[in-house]
C-alpha cells in the first residue's frame, strides 16, 4: 500500500468545516422556485431543479436564429454593498444581457444566473434573485436555471459576484445588422433611468475624491438610492416597434458611452451626427462632470448621458416610431442623423 507524502488529519472533516453552509444553500433554492415560477413562458419544459433546464422554440418562427448574450454589473456591486440595498441590481443584471441581444432584433427566451459568494446569506440572495425574476418579468423572459457557488476565502464577507446570460430568438430575414442605415436615415434615442451599469468605477472615485455623502439628499432622493436606480429594460417597446417599423439599426449604450457604442451598429460608409442640444442629461450626470471636472469628452465616452438605447430608422418611419415608443412608456429624442462617411471622419460626431 502507498503511503500518502502527508499524515491524515486527526478529526473527521466534512463540506461544513471547509466553511460552506449547506443549509443555506437548500433553504435559497426553496426560495427562488416561486420566483422562477412567476417568469416561465409556455415553451418552458423543465426549470430550476434540475442538472438543466429544457425549452423549445415557439413555433411561430419559420427560420428563428438563436442570438446569445452574457453580462455582469460590474462595480454597481460596490456601491449595492456600501448601501446594503440588493433588490434592485438583479434587474441590472437582465438588463445588460436582455438589452444587449435586443439589439439584433432577439425576442429574449430564457434567462441564467451566477450569484458567487464566500458566505451565503440567504436573505441578501434571496433579495437578489427578487430582482432577477423581476428583471425577467419586465423582459418577458423566463428563469429557467442558475448557479449558487458558495467558495469560502474567495469574497469579502458581504460581497458577492453576479453574471447572467440570456438566450434570445430572431426570425432570421429580421434580424438587425446595420446593413441597410443609409445616409439620411434618422437617429432616435430613448432616455436611461441613470447610469444603468456602466462607468462604477468612475461614480466611486467621485463619490470617494468629493467625500459625497450616499445618504445626503439629491433633489429629493439619497444620492446613493439615485446612483442605485435599476437599468431600463427596453424590450417591450423596442418588440411591439419591430413588428410595426423596419429597425435598421440599434445600439445599446453600455461601457464604452455614447461614443463608444454607437458606431458598432453603423456600415463603413456612414457616419453618424448626434445634435448635443436634442436632449437634456439628468441632473445626475452633471453632478458627476461637476463634481469629479469631467471632460465633456470622457462623459461621453463613459457614460450614456441620459440616452440607454439609440434606433436608426428611415425618415418615413420617424412619426410612427416616436408615436409607438411614447405610448409605451419611453421619453424619445430625435438625436441626430446618418451622413455619408468622408476620408478620415469619425464614426461619430457630436456637434
Amino acid at each position: 500500500m502507498t503511503t500518502p507524502p502527508y499524515p491524515a488529519s486527526g478529526t473527521s472533516l466534512s463540506y461544513r468545516d471547509a466553511g460552506v453552509d449547506i443549509d443555506a444553500g437548500d433553504s435559497l433554492v426553496e426560495r427562488i422556485k416561486p420566483l422562477a415560477r412567476r417568469t416561465l413562458r409556455p415553451e418552458v419544459l423543465a426549470g430550476i431543479g434540475g442538472f438543466g433546464a429544457l425549452m423549445e422554440l415557439p413555433k411561430r418562427y419559420r427560420e428563428p436564429v438563436l442570438i446569445a448574450g452574457t453580462d455582469g454589473v460590474g462595480t454597481k456591486l460596490k456601491l449595492a454593498f456600501r448601501m446594503q440595498r440588493h433588490d434592485t441590481i438583479g434587474q441590472d443584471l437582465v438588463a445588460m444581457s436582455v438589452n444587449d441581444i435586443l439589439v439584433q432584433g432577439a425576442e429574449p427566451l430564457f434567462f441564467l444566473d451566477y450569484f458567487a459568494c464566500g458566505h451565503l446569506d440567504v436573505e441578501v440572495g434571496e433579495a437578489v434573485v427578487r430582482g432577477i425574476a423581476h428583471g425577467c418579468e419586465l423582459a418577458g423572459c423566463a428563469l429557467i436555471g442558475g448557479e449558487t457557488a458558495e467558495m469560502p476565502g474567495m469574497y469579502p464577507p458581504g460581497e458577492y459576484d453576479l453574471a447572467g446570460f440570456a438566450v434570445g430568438v430572431a426570425e432570421k430575414a429580421r434580424l438587425i445588422s446595420g446593413r441597410d442605415i443609409r445616409p439620411g436615415d434618422v437617429v432616435l434615442g430613448l432616455a436611461s433611468s441613470g447610469p444603468h451599469s456602466n462607468g462604477y468605477s468612475l461614480i466611486r472615485k467621485i463619490v470617494e475624491v468629493t467625500g459625497a455623502d450616499l445618504g445626503s439628499d439629491f433633489h429629493g432622493r439619497p444620492l446613493g438610492e439615485v446612483l442605485l436606480e435599476p437599468t431600463r429594460i427596453y424590450v417591450e417597446p423596442l418588440l411591439a416597434l419591430l413588428h410595426r417599423v423596419s429597425i435598421k439599426g440599434m445600439a445599446h449604450i453600455t461601457g464604452g458611452g455614447i461614443t463608444g457604442n454607437v458606431p458598432r451598429m453603423l456600415p463603413q460608409d456612414c457616419t453618424v451626427v448626434i445634435h448635443a442640444g436634442a436632449w437634456t442629461w439628468p441632473t445626475v450626470f452633471r453632478w458627476l462632470q461637476q463634481a469629479g471636472n469631467v471632460a465633456q469628452a470622457e462623459m461621453y465616452r463613459t457614460f450614456n448621458c441620459g440616452i440607454g438605447m439609440v434606433l436608426v430608422v428611415a425618415p418615413g418611419d420617424t412619426e410612427a416610431a416616436t408615436d409607438l415608443l411614447t405610448a409605451r412608456g419611453e421619453t424619445v429624442y430625435r438625436l441626430g442623423e446618418i451622413q455619408a462617411r468622408q476620408t478620415g471622419q469619425a464614426p461619430i460626431v457630436i456637434l
